[in-house]
């Protein structure tokens, strides 16, 4: 019996955690794809890095990868509108298998222009018809309801500024509620907008994840704390799984201690906070693929 239950420990011990691949999408014009990988590869993942037009090709790539993130910049030169030719691109021909990843629970991660092409192919804020309660889990949905758009700064001009962010919800597995941010904004059209009843609804759903905040965490928050006049100060949502996140600002610009202008005051925290929804994710991830 003590040979046996040594033999189980051994075991247990000896076990190897998954192998949690991600994929980072690139498109022409995009930026930041090599450091939205390397922040997850820190975290423990293997990231392949795919063009567009090859995960059109070959959309069943989909289904041996556990995570996609889409990164910012400027895709297809943002000719169309800020994500417009991308988000079309994935809702018409990349959706499906997108939403099957999601349902097995996998994530999507968009980040600036990320977040400008999930809310195009209506992953964000993940509502459907106006009579359904959200495109996911399932894939026979109609085309999802455009609920949200990311509008031009209210200031009409580029922003490329550090911000704080605070986590505001217990449902995204990027996040924990609390969770403060330290990251850079780089964006020209990045200001959240929608109806009422919209805003309610995500509200309700605990889908707003990340607020714009004042460094010591106060809000409602004026510009340059709200760089882009954002409406309720959100700076991210989530779908109605918690596994789909979209923000404006940039973690990945923050994943050294240095990267961070506080550093050089010498009050930068020692774990740069820009990694933090990569671990969370990662945490996730390997609970769900154990």
């Amino acid at each position: 019996m003590a040979a046996r239950a040594k033999t189980r420990k051994r075991k247990r011990a000896t076990k190897k955690s998954p192998t949690i691949r991600i994929l980072v999408l690139r498109a022409p014009g995009t930026n930041c794809d090599q450091e939205t990988g390397y922040a997850f590869e820190r975290e423990g993942a293997t990231v392949e890095h795919m063009h567009v037009n090859a995960l059109l090709a070959q959309p069943k790539v989909l289904t041996r990868v556990h995570g996609l993130a889409i990164p910012g910049g400027f895709s297809y030169g943002d000719d169309l509108g800020a994500g417009t030719v991308l988000g079309t691109a994935m809702r018409t021909r990349l959706l499906e298998p997108i939403q099957r990843m999601v349902d097995k629970g996998g994530i999507v991660l968009g980040i600036c222009n990320g977040f400008q092409v999930l809310v195009k192919t209506g992953l964000l804020p993940g509502f459907s018809a106006p009579d359904e309660p959200g495109i996911l889990p399932g894939i026979a949905h109609e085309t999802p309801e455009r609920a949200v758009a990311l509008a031009s700064n209210i200031q009409n001009r580029y922003e490329d500024r550090w911000v704080t962010l605070k986590a505001v919800t217990d449902k995204c597995v990027f996040l924990r509620r609390g969770d403060v941010i330290h990251c850079p904004v780089a964006h020209a059209e990045g200001r959240l907008v929608c109806d009422d009843e919209v805003l309610d609804r995500m509200s309700a759903a605990d889908q707003i994840a990340l607020r714009y905040v004042a460094p010591d965490g106060e809000s409602p928050v004026p510009f340059p704390y709200n760089p882009n006049g954002s409406v309720d100060d959100i700076a991210g949502i989530t779908d109605p799984t918690g596994r789909i996140l979209g923000l404006m600002p940039h973690p990945e610009r923050n994943q050294f201690p240095w990267q961070d202008p506080r550093f050089h005051r010498g009050d930068a925290p020692r774990s740069p906070e820009g990694l933090l929804p990569f671990k969370n994710a990662m945490r996730h991830l390997r609970k769900t693929f154990a």
